[in-house]
């Protein structure tokens, strides 16, 4: 039961994410990616808990699809500060 609720948990935070990226927004999304950042870790916890790391990583990589540009931008970064 816990994990199918983990796995609903995790479906509904990407139809959430992807709803709200096709929405308006005048901060161009940076307020609402900040707050499914912050939904994203304990859904993430709960899903490797109780369904295993292969269905944790397979959220990782849908999650990193709809959050590409805080991933894009924090590479950016970790390569200035590597160089500098």
């Amino acid at each position: 039961m816990s994990a199918t609720l983990a796995l609903a948990a995790g479906l509904v935070w990407l139809i959430a994410a992807n709803l709200i990226g096709m929405l308006p927004s005048r901060d161009h999304h940076w307020g609402n990616a900040y707050r499914l950042m912050a939904a994203f870790v304990p859904i993430l916890i709960w899903l490797a808990w109780s369904n295993g790391l292969l269905w944790a990583a397979a959220f990782v990589v849908a999650a990193a699809s709809v959050l590409r540009w805080p991933l894009i931008y924090l590479w950016r970064w970790l390569r200035r500060v590597r160089q500098g």
